[in-house]
Parts: structure tokens; C-alpha cells; sequence
């Protein structure tokens, strides 16, 4: 009898060991994972799929891996994200410029930065930011297409924009949006006549 319950003591402590390690492993690796990245269009987008409450969490939390690792780019970049997509144009501004120090040749960076200056109403600086991601990489569309957006509809430059969605065509003859630009583009060589 008490070899049984010496092989039955053996057996739940081997079992409530499993159980702690996988409660413990789950545990500590969310704590220790960065969340995935936000999709992000460049074009206007429905609210957040996340809760304010839960976009604050997200945010406390990578503020947390900051404080310890202020150098991560992927922290720096998904922290930028929720601000962008909770529209906190100041916050992802000082964020993304933070990932850029570290990364300056990142485009699609420069390129959500650009679409929160142009929320806050900077769009000389937004078309800057555009302007330049696009010299740092001669095949990114999306900004290409924002440059065109705020030369039309913020600063009133129809031939800035054609000129900006004739480079975007170069780039992408045959992209989602290449349709819809070439009737835009269109309507517009018709006001410039």
C-alpha cells in the first residue's frame, strides 16, 4: 500500500508540475512578447479594432519594454502604430521620429509619420516626410499615393499631385489603387487645361 501511494503522490506532483510550468511559460511570455504590428492603410480607415481601454493597456505596456530597452525598434514602431491608429498625432510623431534615429531608411516609418503630420494639419512637413521616403526607396507606393493626396485635396497643387500619382503608375502600373488614380488623374489634367 504505500508503494501505491508513494507511485500516486509521484504521479499528481508530476502532473501539477506540467500544469505550473505551462501556466508559468504563458504567463511570463506575454508579459515578455511585443504585440504584433497594427495594419495600417494609408488611405482613411475604420476606428481601431481595439477598445481605447485596450489600445491603453498596449501602450502602457510597451512604454514598460521602452523604459528598459529604449532602443527597440519594434517596440518604438508598434508603440507609434497605436498612437497613429488611436489618432494621437503628437505622441506618434515623437514616437516615430524615435524609431528613425535608430532606422532612418524606413519608409513605411517616414510615411506614417508624414499621415500624422497631415492630421495635425503640418502638410509641408507631411509632404516632406512623403518626398523623402520616397528618395529612400524608389519602389514605396504608399508614399507616393499620400504625396499626391495632400498636394490635391491640403494645398490645392493639381499638377503636384498628377506629378506624384504619374510617379506612383511608374512605380506600380498595376496596383489596387492604379485604377482609381488614372480616373482621378483624369478629372484633374481637365481642370489644369
Amino acid at each position: 500500500m504505500k508503494k501505491e501511494y508513494a507511485f500516486l503522490c509521484i504521479a499528481i506532483a508530476f502532473i501539477a508540475g506540467i500544469v505550473v510550468g505551462v501556466i508559468a511559460a504563458v504567463y511570463y511570455e506575454d508579459k515578455t512578447a511585443v504585440m504584433p504590428p497594427t495594419v495600417k492603410q494609408s488611405t482613411p480607415s475604420p476606428a481601431p479594432a481595439v477598445s481605447p481601454a485596450d489600445a491603453q493597456k498596449q501602450i502602457d505596456f510597451l512604454r514598460s519594454v521602452l523604459k528598459g530597452d529604449p532602443k527597440n525598434l519594434k517596440a518604438l514602431i508598434q508603440l507609434g502604430d497605436l498612437y497613429f491608429d488611436t489618432d494621437q498625432f503628437t505622441p506618434a510623431i515623437e514616437t516615430y521620429s524615435q524609431a528613425l534615429e535608430i532606422d532612418p531608411k524606413n519608409a513605411d516609418v517616414r510615411t506614417d509619420m508624414g499621415i500624422m503630420y497631415r492630421k495635425k494639419g503640418d502638410y509641408d512637413r507631411a509632404i516632406a516626410e512623403f518626398k523623402k521616403a520616397a528618395e529612400i526607396d524608389p519602389k514605396h507606393v504608399n508614399s507616393r499615393y499620400n504625396l499626391g493626396i495632400v498636394l490635391l485635396h491640403d494645398k490645392g497643387d493639381i499638377e503636384g499631385a498628377i506629378k506624384a500619382w504619374e510617379d506612383y503608375l511608374r512605380v506600380e502600373p498595376t496596383g489596387p489603387r492604379a485604377e482609381n488614380i488614372r480616373k482621378q488623374m483624369g478629372k484633374m489634367e481637365g481642370m489644369v487645361k
